[in-house]
């Protein structure tokens, strides 16, 4: 399969610029908005009947780049509920014959801001598809309450209770989230991606390995390979599709041991011959291991939908 290992200049800042501006303290005002609409059931309702008009929820109709649509789901495969927020692409009502690739966005309590603006600010500059952003969140980032460290994690060889929820997340994404969102949207399923920073890219890694065909692309940004690095230096499940892709970004600053385990699986991986998907792996030059996640999501929906990640800005926001 196709593979491809290079190293890319930083995005211009100003891509970035407003999305960037929405940062993590202000998330406890999207939660806020989240617990009152759980306190509204029948707005709930209407929402999930009427999903071309965006929710009547104060301050969320009022940022239009995040905007769209929320709903809580109780998972019976984690056994824990979501919150789903749900951003429309812009076209989204004045074309209702058309239907749109989807996103879903692993640790939506920080990323899904970040990513929603991202993603429309590569429409105007690169031609970017719209897309349907589905942002994954818990509400909290109390680990109490956001289990990410368990849920987009395989079980470890020691006892540890904090491991091991992986397969239970999937199943939710494969048997209820997805399904879920097709009925209530107007989105493709043949172009459907998943996208993590960190554990959740680990996450994503675990969903390219063991369910190849449930995504056509997934982009793995700074993920973590403990537990299961056995899984990730293993040969993938085989896959129907011939159509998919994987993007896989480390970068060149993140915490040296997440880095050494990168580097160690790009060399696996390009002496790995018939992978169910076509391959890009990239470090990123200067890239820490968080705030570098717009940069992971720019670089990989750009080589996903084919657009070229080089193309020189002439003009800033």
């Amino acid at each position: 399969m196709l593979m491809g290992n290079r190293q890319v200049a930083p995005p211009d800042a100003g891509i970035y610029r407003m999305s960037l501006t929405f940062r993590f303290n202000r998330l406890p005002g999207l939660m806020l908005v989240a617990a009152a609409l759980l306190w509204q059931p029948d707005r709930i309702a209407e929402a999930q009947n009427e999903v071309d008009a965006p929710p009547d929820d104060g301050a969320l109709s009022h940022l239009p780049g995040i905007a769209g649509d929320y709903f809580r789901h109780d998972s019976d495969a984690v056994g824990r509920g979501f919150h789903i927020y749900v951003s429309l692409p812009q076209s989204y009502r004045r074309n209702p014959d058309q239907v749109y690739p989807v996103v879903y966005v692993l640790d939506g309590d920080s990323l899904f801001p970040i990513v929603a603006p991202t993603h429309q600010f590569m429409t105007f500059d690169y031609g970017l598809p719209e897309a349907v952003i589905v942002g994954i969140a818990y509400g909290s980032f109390d680990p109490g309450i956001n289990r990410r460290g368990f849920d987009y994690s395989m079980a470890s060889s020691v006892d540890d209770e904090n491991r091991g929820g992986a397969p239970a997340f999937h199943a939710f994404l494969k048997n209820e989230l997805t399904r879920i969102v097709a009925r209530r949207y107007r989105v493709d399923p043949m172009r459907q991606v998943l996208f993590g920073q960190s554990r959740g890219g680990g996450m994503v890694l675990y969903s390219a390995y063991t369910d190849p065909d449930l995504f056509w692309g997934r982009i793995a940004s700074n993920p973590t390979f403990q537990p299961g690095r056995d899984l990730f230096f293993s040969a993938p499940a085989k896959a129907a599709r011939d159509d998919l892709g994987l993007v896989v970004t480390s970068g060149a600053d993140d915490l040296p041991p997440l880095r050494n385990h990168a580097l160690d699986w790009f060399a696996a991986t390009a002496e790995r011959e018939a992978l169910p998907w076509k391959l890009h792996t990239l470090t990123i030059p200067g890239g820490r291991h968080a705030s570098f996640s717009p940069s992971s999501y720019r670089e990989g929906m750009l080589w996903l939908f084919g657009k070229d990640v080089e193309k020189d800005i002439e003009k800033g926001d």
